[in-house]
């Protein structure tokens, strides 16, 4: 371990070499030190630190970066007394976004999470309560604003399969996918529980209002029943590749995963929203962000239906907006999670339920399928 601690300290001398006496963005030079694992205070840091206005907005990288800067940050800037807005790609996980807040060292003022996060942390005083005195709780579903969470996007767990493989027929519902007599061939499901227990219900006849509270047992029983024919994915492109690869016949993907599949087979693939699971993004604030109020001007002006449609044309994340759903392309419509008819279709994830359970439960999946 002391080599690290050495070179980690070589890295922050030769990062006070170079910043010695200049003007630097304050946040983003702390994020660095914290890579290291170096304190302000142990590497004698002596730099001015700009103090420019700004909104650090924290989601999980790749391409929803630059999506998310089109989509929210630039329209955001462009709004009277906007202060900057800068998208990065570090992953706001539950264990980091504690850490910060907990050290008091927060660098982060809103985060791409979703309403079961929402609950967790802000039920352990980590997080800021949404102000909707300035996010507007009408522009969103009531199920969608929560307490310390609000909705920023829609996705869903969807039925996709092969359009070829049986003969013209092509299955409906959950109930389908478990029938391997009538469609035979191999099954993909997730290797976590977000949405797969429901589906294993729905199959076994349970009504869609009655899925919550979830019956675990049932749920892991039905879904052990077709394990010998099932391939158990853990990425969203593993779960893209195992039908470009024609490993399944069908199986259960985020439908941003399934539209890829849909374009790039030239319809040789296709998905149903019926009985899809509906999940939602959701703004979190970490407790004591340097923006303050500013971080719900923000959000606020990530309600505008624009950018919910520009960000959905991007990246297939649906707009949460309801009024949103107007301005999708008309070729486009079909696909959109969040317009009116695809959303009835779907069961609205239970984020209460979740944010008791999925620890317990996971491991309890992940033992069942293993």
């Amino acid at each position: 371990m002391r080599h690290i601690q050495h070179f980690a300290e070589d890295c922050a001398a030769l990062l006070r070499e170079r910043t010695e006496g200049k003007t630097v963005d304050r946040r983003r030079f702390l994020q660095a030190l914290a890579v290291l694992g170096v304190s302000p205070v142990l590497a004698r840091l002596t730099p001015a630190h700009a103090q420019a206005k700004e909104v650090f907005i924290v989601n999980w990288g790749g391409d929803a970066v630059a999506a998310m800067t089109k989509a929210w940050a630039e329209p955001y800037m462009k709004t009277a007394g906007a202060a900057k807005a800068i998208v990065d790609g570090g992953g706001p996980s539950s264990a980091k976004i504690k850490a910060m807040v907990e050290s008091g060292k927060v660098t982060w003022d809103v985060v791409d999470r979703n309403l079961i996060a929402a609950l967790e942390l802000g039920r352990q005083n980590l997080l800021e309560k949404i102000d909707y005195a300035i996010v507007d709780k009408g522009k969103i579903r009531p199920e969608h604003a929560g307490e310390w969470g609000v909705g920023s996007y829609i996705y869903a767990n969807v039925l996709t399969y092969q359009t070829d493989a049986w003969g013209g027929r092509t299955p409906k519902d959950w109930k389908d996918f478990w029938n391997l007599k009538d469609f035979p061939g191999k099954r993909a499901l997730r290797k976590h529980i977000d949405g797969q227990l429901e589906a294993a219900l729905l199959a076994d006849g349970v009504p869609a209002d009655k899925l919550y509270p979830i019956d675990v047992k049932r749920a892991l029983d039905k879904i052990k029943s077709i394990k010998q024919h099932t391939v158990f994915w853990a990425t969203g492109a593993e779960s893209q590749q195992l039908f470009r690869d024609k490993e399944v016949v069908m199986g259960g993907l985020w439908n941003t995963r399934a539209e890829v599949a849909r374009k790039e087979s030239a319809g040789k693939v296709s998905y149903t929203y019926n009985q899809g699971s509906a999940w939602v993004g959701a703004w979190l604030v970490p407790k004591g962000n340097p923006a303050g109020k500013e971080v719900f001007k923000f959000i606020a002006s990530a309600q505008d239906p624009a950018g919910q449609v520009e960000l959905f044309k991007m990246l297939g994340n649906g707009p949460v907006n309801p009024a949103a759903s107007a301005m999708v392309p008309a070729d486009l419509q079909p696909w959109d999670p969040g317009s009116a008819a695809n959303y009835k279709a779907q069961i609205p994830a239970d984020a209460e339920w979740y944010a008791a359970n999925s620890a317990t439960v996971l491991n309890q999946y992940l033992e069942a399928i293993s």
